[in-house]
């Protein structure tokens, strides 16, 4: 079985064709620009990579170049589009309506439409995206993967704000969580690399790149998650402010005369590392200008690796106990010293690191001493093969 998984953005499209058989990613890619001008980046198991600056008017005509990409005699993977047995969507947010991957239906994307205010810069796309696959594989089998999916076994301690509750009811205003598909891939493998049953186990996974996000996941279920309502809330991340004080908002409307979007804007694009190290929103950048002397870059830093080793300490309390702390995403799989810095407040809980295991880059490793009483893991995440799992699960 064949799986073309596609993730959709406002100009971007990413994908994969996973051959079901081994999970051996065939080939993938990525349309940037869509709408622009158009570029496609391809590269095929075996076969030499190719580039295109063909148009892309609209996300159908890059799906139907990314389709051209996989027959091309030279640089596919496949001889007819039959062979590619279904398609697996990411899509970001579900609401409360979806609590796991779906075949999508035209019930599932009025649905999803419905969830659009909830995230009005994702699920747009992602419709666009099923809608584009539907019109040139027509009879192709497409499921909907949702990144909240995972965090709705939630419980209302979790997930209710202290708002009035006609606000929930009224608008569902709550927190929903983001990552999802990560936090699951990463925390089930954490248990299979441990040796012990995923059900029995205590998991606090970090998501932690240019978006960021820390998950508790107990016997098996996400239980609490930093981000919320929106991708806002939680951690400071490359752009996004994270959590602050809701007054922030009303304070600087009225001094700096801002519109409330104009605010949004500032949290969403110009906070964060960013905003505080005025160096870069990437975290390679920003370490490179601690090495040399960057006082702002360094606050930028500990400030991060402080807020991500609280929330680990919140999730601890939250399940009384905690038996592996994970990392993953652009930093966490990649930056020995971000882990380090973030495992250094952590003894309490009985981590300790061993430098030689942690000097490592997006491989698998358990990189605490034998002694420790937590261990702490980087697993390099794949949300593209949860998405293939779940999408031959549904249509077996």
């Amino acid at each position: 079985m064949k799986i073309l998984v596609v993730n959709c953005g406002s100009s971007s499209l990413k994908y994969q064709l996973i051959d079901m058989a081994d999970e051996k990613v065939l080939a993938k890619g990525l349309c940037e620009r869509i709408g622009i001008d158009g570029k496609l980046k391809h590269s095929s198991l075996g076969k030499p990579d190719y580039d295109s600056n063909a148009p892309m008017h609209d996300h159908t005509d890059a799906i139907g170049l990314v389709l051209d990409a996989l027959l091309d005699k030279e640089h596919g993977v496949i001889e007819s589009i039959d062979e590619v047995n279904a398609v697996g969507h990411r899509v970001v947010h579900g609401g409360e309506l979806f609590s796991s991957s779906v075949r999508i239906t035209d019930e599932v994307k009025k649905a999803i439409e419905a969830c659009n205010d909830l995230a009005p810069l994702h699920n747009p796309p992602n419709l666009i995206g099923i809608s584009a696959c539907e019109k040139l594989m027509p009879n192709t089998p497409q499921v909907a993967v949702f990144d909240t999916a995972f965090h709705q076994t939630m419980p209302p301690k979790a997930y209710l704000y202290a708002l009035p509750y006609e606000l929930y009811e009224k608008y569902k205003i709550r927190k929903y969580g983001f990552h999802g598909t990560s936090h699951r891939f990463v925390s089930e493998r954490a248990a299979a690399v441990l040796g012990k049953p995923y059900e029995s186990l205590k998991i606090i996974t970090c998501h932690i790149g240019n978006g960021a996000s820390v998950c508790a996941v107990k016997n098996g279920k996400s239980v609490d998650t930093s981000m919320g309502f929106t991708p806002l809330e939680g951690l400071a991340m490359g752009t996004r402010s994270g959590s602050l004080d809701p007054a922030i908002i009303s304070f600087l409307v009225a001094k700096e005369g801002l519109s409330v979007a104009e605010v949004d804007s500032i949290l969403n694009k110009k906070s964060g590392v960013f905003g505080l190290s005025g160096v870069s929103s990437d975290f390679r950048d920003i370490e490179k200008a601690k090495s040399e002397g960057n006082e702002r870059a360094a606050i930028a830093l500990d400030l991060f690796q402080y807020r991500v080793a609280k929330t680990v300490g919140e999730y601890a309390a939250a399940m009384n106990g905690v038996d592996a702390v994970v990392f993953t995403a652009g930093l966490g799989e990649n930056s020995p010293p971000a882990r380090a810095g973030i495992c250094s407040y952590l003894g309490y809980l009985g981590i300790e690191v061993d430098s030689e295991k942690n000097n490592c880059r997006g491989k698998e490793v358990d990189f605490a001493t034998d002694s420790s009483k937590v261990r702490a893991l980087v697993i390099p995440t794949n949300e593209e093969l949860v998405i293939a799992r779940d999408t031959k699960e549904i249509l077996a």
